[in-house]
């Protein structure tokens, strides 16, 4: 018993979602290694191919990481010539981010090798199960979410 608090390990959930997430990340990296980006950049590169002219903060919203760790992302991706960043017309604080044709590129060519990873977990399932998955993590989330 742990803070007054029982629950038998074989009941836990929380070491098999880290388990897959870590799984995932791991062979994303190993597939983008070629490309020379990380999973994070290369994340930063999917959303603006989607989404041109976003903002620092909204892209770390997208992808799931604080407007810090996505600065350091947008720095390196700029640096290499992946994105250019300009000043929107009208929010002058606010910077616009776009991928160069470099950045196009460079994204279709590491999108080749990760959507390879993700037809891999994605033909283990049919439609069904993985709708059925997609609704049993996000009820993973909401149940996180929800104060005790």
């Amino acid at each position: 018993m742990l803070g007054g608090v029982e629950m038998p390990p074989e009941e836990r959930l929380g070491l098999d979602i880290k388990r897959a997430e870590q799984t995932l990340m791991s062979a994303k990296s190993a597939a983008l290694r070629d490309s020379g980006l990380t999973v994070a950049q290369y994340a930063a590169l999917s959303v603006l191919a989607g989404n041109p002219g976003i903002s620092g903060a909204a892209l770390a919203r997208a992808c799931l990481v604080t407007p810090q760790a996505m600065a350091a992302v947008l720095k390196t991706l700029e640096e290499r010539a992946l994105v250019a960043r300009s000043r929107h017309p009208w929010h002058q604080h606010v910077l616009e981010t776009r991928l160069t044709d470099a950045g196009r590129d460079l994204l279709a060519h590491a999108d080749r090798a990760a959507v390879r990873i993700e037809r891999r977990l994605a033909d283990e399932f049919t439609a069904e199960e993985r709708q059925a998955l997609r609704d049993l993590l996000a009820r993973c989330v909401t149940a996180i979410r929800r104060a005790d």
